[in-house]
């Protein structure tokens, strides 16, 4: 379906690392949440004059359900349905880290992040208007837009699920690969182990002719070839990237990861209004405390968190240690499994031998 040669699929903000992946033999995919339609063109553009006419794909996010729906639901606006205590409590977890926060949020949070309906079109038009190989959607059904160009286009659809009955939905929508994240990934994921995802989804799709690709703290060829044996067509990465070396994650947050544990991170809706897994740090906590207010729907809690958290990675950077102390990302419990610093390439190699090994390894149990 992919014209790939190893059943690898790496999602990553970063357009190298799109590139070196499926230079490599796997599938890079793009995540456009950050972008805008303009800046999309750019990358996109790029990735097409550097990935040597490999495939590779997009991923963005527009939810079936949104606080904000209309196309003219300007940054200002949203802005001011956000009770001023959300702001209050933002601001004072970074001033008992000793950093200013007097004008932090002068301006709105203007990322495209999480498209509402109107602005999501232009995203998937920019998307089309290049020789992408696969589109996804990360939260819910896929707009029917979406849909309905793929199938025109002989553009493979994918979205993303966390349980057995959204599976049967994208299904039932027209999706051609479905995505099952078991709790264990980084960013937005539901509740349910990927070792039980994974085996629950491929039996209830098992006579639908849509394959099911696994993602969920999955950063090694081991894991793999477990999902493999569950019956995965393939695996979705993400938080194995983060670390590599053409990764465009901050250094200091790369130390942070390579150093944590995989018991240190932390499923909240206290960044974006639903369910994501974050690196837990001293700012996580204070979201999960008691006294904390609850969190927005989406996407008005963005606009309380992502503004404090790019000025955190700001100082981070620079040395500042209340900001280090604080500095979080997305991140599955698979940070556990990342210990070095690796180019993208020798990463797909390695998960391409270790999956070898292991797919050996249950051949001669059969054997023994």
């Amino acid at each position: 379906m992919l014209n790939i040669e190893f059943p690898l699929i790496a999602f990553s903000h970063c357009r190298d690392v799109v590139v070196e992946v499926s230079k490599a033999g796997g599938l890079g995919v793009l995540g456009a949440a950050r972008f805008s339609a303009e800046t999309l063109e750019t990358e996109l553009s790029w990735i097409d004059e550097h990935i040597d006419d490999k495939p590779y794909g997009v991923d963005l996010i527009a939810p079936t359900s949104m606080a904000v729906s209309e196309e003219n639901d300007a940054t200002d606006e949203i802005k001011k349905r956000v009770p001023q205590e959300y702001f209050d409590f933002a601001a004072s977890i970074l001033q008992r880290h000793d950093i200013d926060t007097s004008d932090m949020y002068a301006e709105g949070y203007q990322r495209n992040a999480f498209l509402t309906k109107g602005r999501a079109g232009s995203i998937i038009d920019v998307a089309f208007s290049h020789p992408i190989k696969l589109i996804a959607n990360a939260l819910g059904v896929p707009p029917a837009y979406m849909i309905d160009m793929g199938k025109a286009r002989g553009v493979v659809i994918a979205a993303l699920i966390g349980t057995q009955e959204h599976a049967i939905k994208q299904v039932e929508a027209g999706v051609d690969i479905v995505v099952a994240s078991g709790t264990e990934a980084g960013g937005h994921c539901g509740d349910v182990s990927t070792l039980v995802l994974i085996p629950e989804v491929c039996a209830a799709l098992q006579n639908s002719g849509v394959p099911v690709v696994a993602a969920g703290g999955i950063v090694t060829g081991r894991q793999m070839a477990a999902c493999m044996a569950m019956g995965a067509a393939g695996v979705w990465t993400g938080s194995v990237w983060l670390t590599s070396t053409e990764s465009d994650t901050p250094t200091v947050l790369k130390e942070k990861l390579l150093g944590a544990s995989s018991r240190e991170t932390v499923r909240s809706k206290s960044r974006t209004g639903k369910h994501s897994r974050q690196l837990r740090s001293p700012w996580t906590d204070a979201w999960e405390a008691d006294t904390a207010p609850k969190p927005l729907p989406m996407p008005l809690q963005s606009q309380v968190t992502e503004i404090p958290l790019a000025k955190i990675s700001k100082l981070a950077e620079v040395g500042d240690r209340g900001a280090r102390q604080l500095e979080t990302s997305w991140v599955g419990q698979g940070v556990g499994l990342m210990r070095s610093t690796q180019s993208v390439r020798a990463i797909v190699y390695d998960f391409m031998q270790d999956y070898l090994a292991a797919t050996e390894r249950l051949q001669s149990s059969l054997e023994d």
